[in-house]
């Protein structure tokens, strides 16, 4: 290590307490039959995140629907079903955050912009009531760490109105705030220094094509980390992955965020799923400046549906597994099969 690596790795935010090992946990049905999260604790889990949702019906439509509108909602999104999952996760050992989520219909949260300073007013007066809404929830269970936004990409650059709503939610929640950014939005985001960690929705593509090699994929993330070192040095806070996932399909690394029935036609591949987990694990994991990750996604009960993002019974587990129980290979030892 050079001394000119050594001064800027000092100058680095690094990671508080302990690393966050993390999965995105989906909200099922109808409540738990219990047994649901005695794999998580076996596969080295410390952390799930929950989202409740709110609705939009259009990306330029400021009016926003929640819990508090409508009766048609999954038990594991409502309230109820929010509290006792925190419950039989904290019985369990687990830690829970809350990462609510704006639904648009035929679109992503990403594309949500308005089209007049008034409806941009409305959108943020909307949006407020539903973020406090669960901010308050948060504050009631005492969890930890809230997210303020996921995927808002066209609205973060609104800085002020960001800034009223992250006060707002610190009136009302005492624990540690993030924001969940697009891999393509993180960089542009002004208001990191009013939050705790720098949340990222980590889909960056690692190769073209597909079934790159582990080594393709190292170099992916070599062209990445130092974008994210350099937001984390001019702010000075963690870096946080609140999202990263694969499919188990070939082309996994090329556009990570595809969802799987756009892959129908992509050919299957356990391999290739666990070779993305094993490259960042030896890519990003040991990172003095990383917080933590949450694995897309995990279900209560086990899915057959291919392709998929969860890790659930193959091979990427396993590597999970070993990263996350602190049974770390050297770097370079793929846990998962080379190319």
């Amino acid at each position: 290590m050079t001394c000119n690596t050594a001064k800027k790795t000092e100058n680095f935010a690094n990671f508080e307490e302990s690393k966050h090992r993390g999965v995105c946990w989906v909200g099922s049905r109808n409540p738990l039959q219990g047994g649901e999260m005695e794999n998580l604790t076996a596969t080295g889990v410390s952390h799930i995140s929950q989202t409740p949702f709110g609705w939009q019906r259009h990306t330029s439509e400021p009016s926003i629907r929640w819990e508090t509108h409508s009766e048609k909602i999954w038990w594991g999104e409502s309230s109820k079903g929010l509290v006792a999952t925190i419950d039989t996760a904290q019985s369990q050992g687990l830690i829970s955050i809350l990462k609510p989520h704006i639904w648009v219909r035929g679109s992503w949260p990403g594309e949500i912009a308005m089209t007049t300073e008034t409806d941009w007013q409305i959108w943020f007066d909307n949006y407020k009531s539903f973020i406090l809404y669960y901010a308050n929830l948060a504050e009631q269970r005492k969890l930890p760490l809230f997210c303020v936004g996921t995927e808002l990409e066209k609205t973060s650059h609104r800085e002020n109105d960001w800034r009223e709503i992250i006060a707002a939610v610190k009136e009302v929640y005492g624990g540690k705030l993030t924001y969940a950014a697009n891999f393509t939005e993180y960089e542009y985001v002004k208001f990191w220094d009013a939050l705790d960690y720098i949340g990222v929705q980590a889909y960056f593509p690692l190769a073209t094509g597909e079934n790159p090699t582990l080594d393709q994929l190292l170099q992916g993330w070599k062209r990445i980390i130092p974008d994210l070192e350099k937001v984390n040095l001019l702010y000075q806070k963690p870096i946080l992955f609140t999202e990263l996932g694969y499919c188990n399909t070939n082309d996994a690394a090329d556009a990570p965020w595809v969802w799987p029935n756009e892959r129908k036609n992509a050919i299957l591949s356990e391999e290739m799923q666990a070779r993305c987990y094993t490259a960042f694990f030896e890519s990003v994991w040991h990172q003095p400046w990383f917080q933590g990750v949450y694995f897309w996604k995990w279900y209560p009960e086990s899915r057959n549906r291919s392709p998929d993002f969860t890790p659930q019974h193959k091979m990427a587990q396993k590597v999970m597994q070993t990263y996350f129980t602190f049974q770390t290979p050297e770097i370079g030892h793929d846990v998962a099969v080379k190319q």
